[in-house]
């Protein structure tokens, strides 16, 4: 399949078709955002990153209706993703909502960070992170990140429709494939 999508786009297409995904035709004015969350055991902060202590190895991907598309992407793919295509998530760095389970707190901890440079180290990923709103939790139980939209309108607020915060930007129409199936290993369907 020949890569014709431009922008964030184009570099979700590098992400998932390094993971292995491959794609099924859709009519060239569907317009799809994705958004992605990474799970781990805990994490601990500091003031300039975080880390995933035992973070999943797989980071899942969902889109909003009508194409209620979902499937993972080895979370190493991922972070190898990071920084391909002109406007990639190292060039426009994505929103994310970090959600802190605590068995002692009635609701999760949550903060609004701006996410950059991820790196794995041995089963823990590390962010660097810019707060938007709220405290980051220098330490916490099970925790969930939720990654703004790869894709058409993405972010949240008014007018806005998915997880996250904030705007990604304008977004592009016209991306002419949908991921339907994850293939292990990166191997050809």
């Amino acid at each position: 399949m020949q890569d014709n999508t431009p922008g964030i786009l184009g570099t979700l297409t590098a992400i998932v078709m390094s993971a292995g995904i491959t794609y099924a035709e859709q009519d060239h004015d569907t317009q799809i955002s994705l958004l992605f969350v990474q799970t781990s055991k805990a994490i601990a902060s500091d003031a300039q990153s975080f880390r995933l202590i035992e973070a999943n190895d797989q980071t899942i991907y969902f889109s909003d209706r009508p194409n209620r598309i979902a499937g993972h992407i080895p979370l190493d793919r991922f972070v190898k993703g990071w920084s391909k295509g002109e406007d990639s998530f190292a060039a426009n760095p994505p929103n994310a909502v970090v959600s802190v389970y605590e068995t002692s707190l009635e609701e999760n901890v949550t903060a609004v960070v701006e996410l950059s440079a991820p790196v794995m180290d041995g089963s823990d990923l590390v962010y660097s992170y810019r707060i938007v709103d709220g405290a980051m939790p220098t330490r916490g139980g099970a925790t969930s990140v939720f990654i703004d939209t790869f894709g058409p309108g993405g972010g949240v607020g008014a007018g806005f429709h998915g997880v996250g915060v904030g705007a990604r930007g304008p977004g592009v129409t016209g991306w002419a494939g949908v991921a339907v199936k994850n293939c292990a290993d990166g191997a050809s369907c």
